[in-house]
């Protein structure tokens, strides 16, 4: 067995939060973490210089070789990456990319995700973008720095460099010398830009690039190890629990000090305007004092919030910018047959499994907060902003959460967390939120209303698109103080920043909205609301995920005015060929189309590519309809996917399954439950999600790999697709078109009985 073939060593790959972490700071003391940082600053300087442009992904702003990859002359080999793990599985496949084109075991490598005192400034781990952007860095970084050690050893030996072969951090020449790379690296610098080409394997040759290595941060999840930052322990630490306020803008008027300070456990209340913690010894002594503290609170009676039943209506005043995303045309046939329709998708929330946590420690003046946050470098930034510290003083490291998959609490939580202990130096403190509090104060993700009107001509082809979306930037991420929440309640309080659109082609509440199809005559209208009256953000696919269900709806409505089938009708408006294998795949492996199907049973299909710029897929559904309640299952799912070269075909079919599964209890089951008083999703028994007896019994994910390819992102690209699929099911099984989300339910029900 070769070593490329090896067991991952379980003594290495372990991110033990208790120990790793700590390890992380010796590997960056000194000169070493300043040498970072100069990096990080010089490569955003250099973002827009002609130099960068050319360089493959995260390399345009982090260009120097050495703050993805370092050497030590003993031969440890470090990669960084400032991406981070969400429970995707993407710390592995980064780990192969690197592994690959070092020529090592993945095992002999320390893998270390975002930390701004040592990983390269990647931004956000969000959009999809994690493979593209630094899974193409590190392909390309890795490649040069092999081909930079094989190049110095070849001089060493006189050699020409195609005589050297290297494998797991040794370069051997034919006549059975030997050079590490430790003893490489002391020949050659790699402090140094990359280059705009690079030395990278034929795909042909892969070993470890394609494999389903298994996942680095699943053994301990599964066996009850430390996995999360709510795991986390550090000596001496301290726990705090905050208490939020009732309602938006509700100021802190009063509360019982002296009864609370009292209790058991409890070391001090830190209050600062209406930003209310106890802190105490033990967690459930503070869990106790919160309760105690929270039900002593005054407050003021802060702002009511909107009416459900007129808030979609609402949308269409409080839109202020109308922004042109599509407008071309062209002279066609006259329309013969007109779709208008209306969708409607209301609030939903993160629903994060475990409530959002962090863990601060302020050490003489330096900050360390240990975090969940999707971007530790903006959450920096703003944290230092927030205390009026340094940046520089301030080090936020990414700690896995156990919840996320969007802009949930985590870096309200670290707030929180950075405030208390800046309250009290020296002890570490950690923050975890209260489940009704993650629910209520969730950055939920907005509502939309869109519109679309097409026509088919009488040979059945698309001859106009006329398409019109209501919403907000469906990304409110942390940019400055103001965007934390604590920040926003403090006696002087921070202001957030202006919510601006987000561009084409990545899009904010209009991803999506333009259909990849060929449509001679469209017109696509983003009406931005710059404020919303929920407190809203980010979450798996932003707009995406309604702007597809509407397009794939309207496409399967046309199709059948048209008579065609609609795969069929799909491959007719299709010219990129990527597009028609992924929809010719998914259906010839669903077995579309099917046989008239049995009463309350429906099969639907649905097709996007996310962004129009990352994963190509394509679903087919089965779905079972009780008429009588309005219930709908889920019963089978079957996607194919395209996302250019697959490093770990097990991680990308864990993404689309789970996406099929989170997408389906959007579309049918969930809702912000508020009325004009409160938010009335405060636990699970008032918000829906699916149950696991809902979950399809059968889901199939079929990949079509092309080697060598650039990677395409998809961790959020089946979420429109499974809606849209969803609602044809829909009307496969009941013959109506159902354009409100959630599908399921009385709104069926009473839909149906018509």
């Amino acid at each position: 067995m070769s070593h490329h073939d090896d067991p991952i060593d379980e003594s290495r790959r372990h991110f033990m939060i208790s120990g790793a972490l700590f390890v992380a700071f010796s590997l960056v003391k000194g000169t070493d973490a300043l040498a970072q940082e100069v990096i990080a600053d010089e490569g955003a300087a250099v973002h827009i210089g002609k130099d960068t442009q050319a360089l493959a992904g995260s390399l345009k702003t982090n260009p120097f070789l050495d703050a993805w990859i370092k050497i030590t002359p003993e031969g440890k080999v470090t990669v960084f990456t400032g991406k981070v793990e969400l429970g995707t599985g993407v710390r592995t496949a980064l780990l192969q990319v690197a592994a690959e084109e070092l020529d090592m075991a993945p095992s002999l490598i320390t893998f270390l995700t975002a930390d701004t005192g040592a990983s390269p400034d990647e931004g956000l781990t969000a959009g999809s973008h994690t493979m593209a952007d630094s899974g193409s860095a590190l392909l390309n970084a890795a490649a040069q720095v092999r081909g930079l050690l094989v190049d110095a050893a070849a001089k060493h030996f006189g050699v020409d460099a195609s005589a050297l072969a290297a494998s797991d951090a040794v370069i051997h020449a034919r006549d059975g010398r030997t050079m590490t790379y430790g003893e490489a690296v002391g020949l050659v610098d790699l402090h140094r830009s990359a280059s705009s080409s690079s030395p990278l394997k034929d795909p042909k040759t892969f070993r470890t690039i394609g494999t389903a290595l298994p996942r680095l941060d699943i053994p301990s999840k599964v066996t009850g190890g430390a996995s999360y930052v709510q795991d986390m322990q550090l000596p001496g630490m301290l726990h705090a629990r905050v208490v939020m306020p009732p309602v938006y803008d509700a100021k802190l008027l009063a509360y019982d000090e002296a009864a609370i300070t009292k209790m058991p456990g409890v070391v001090r209340i830190v209050r600062n305007g209406s930003m209310l913690a106890v802190v105490a010894q033990g967690e459930w002594q503070a869990v106790v004092a919160q309760r105690a503290l929270s039900a002593s609170a005054q407050w003021s009676p802060g702002r009511a919030l909107p009416d459900p039943a007129t808030v979609h209506r609402d949308l269409k005043q409080i839109a202020t910018q109308q922004i042109k995303i599509a407008d071309h045309h062209a002279p066609m046939a006259p329309a013969a047959k007109t779709v208008n329709a209306r969708f409607i998708k209301r609030y939903l929330l993160h629903g994060s499994i475990g409530p959002s946590c962090a863990v601060a420690h302020l050490d003489g003046d330096q900050l360390t907060v240990w975090t969940h946050s999707q971007g530790v470098y903006p959450l920096r930034d703003a944290l230092a902003e927030m205390l009026s510290m340094q940046k520089e003083n301030v080090r936020c490291i990414h700690a896995e959460g156990s919840g996320c998959y969007g802009h949930n609490a985590a870096d309200d939580a670290a707030a929180h967390a950075a405030l208390i202990a800046a309250a009290m130096p020296g002890h570490p403190v950690r923050v975890q939120w209260m489940r009704e509090q993650e629910h209520t104060w969730d950055h939920f993700t907005p509502a939309m209303v869109t519109e679309v009107k097409a026509s088919i001509d009488a040979s059945g082809k698309i001859v106009d698109w006329r398409y019109a979306l209501w919403s907000s930037s469906h990304n409110e991420r942390i940019v400055n103080a103001g965007r934390l929440l604590p920040a926003r309640m403090l006696e002087k309080p921070f202001v957030s920043a202006p919510s601006t659109p987000m561009l084409q082609p990545e899009g904010g509440g209009d991803r999506n909205a333009i259909p990849l199809y060929m449509l001679p005559n469209i017109e696509v209208l983003n009406h931005f609301s710059p404020t919303m009256p929920l407190q809203t953000s980010a979450m798996r696919s932003l707009g995406a995920h309604t702007n597809v269900f509407a397009i794939e709806s309207v496409m399967d409505e046309l199709a059948h005015m048209a008579g065609i089938d609609p795969v069929e009708f799909r491959l007719r408006h299709l010219d990129d060929s990527r597009a028609k294998d992924v929809i010719r795949l998914a259906a010839k492996q669903f077995g579309w189309p099917r046989a008239p199907r049995a009463r309350n049973r429906g099969v639907g299909f649905a097709f996007a590519k996310y962004k129009n710029l990352m994963g190509y897929v394509a679903i087919a559904v089965e779905v079972s309809v009780e008429p009588e309640t309005g219930l709908v299952k889920l019963e089978q799912a079957v996607a194919a996917v395209d996302c250019g070269q697959v490093v770990n075909p097990d991680g990308v079919r864990n993404q689309i399954e789970g996406g099929i599964v989170q997408s389906a209890s959007w579309t049918l089951h969930e809702e912000l439950r508020y009325d004009t008083h409160r938010i009335r999703s405060f636990d699970w028994g008032t918000y829906p999600i699916l149950r696991f007896s809902s979950v399809p019994a059968r889901i199939e994910v079929h990949l079509i790999d092309r080697p060598g390819a650039p990677f395409l992102g998809t961790a959020e690209a089946s979420m429109g697709p499974t809606a849209g699929a969803l609602v044809n099911a829909l009307f496969d099984a009941t013959g109506k078109r159902v354009r409100e989300m959630p599908l399921a339910g009385d709104t069926l029900r009473k839909l149906i009985e018509v």
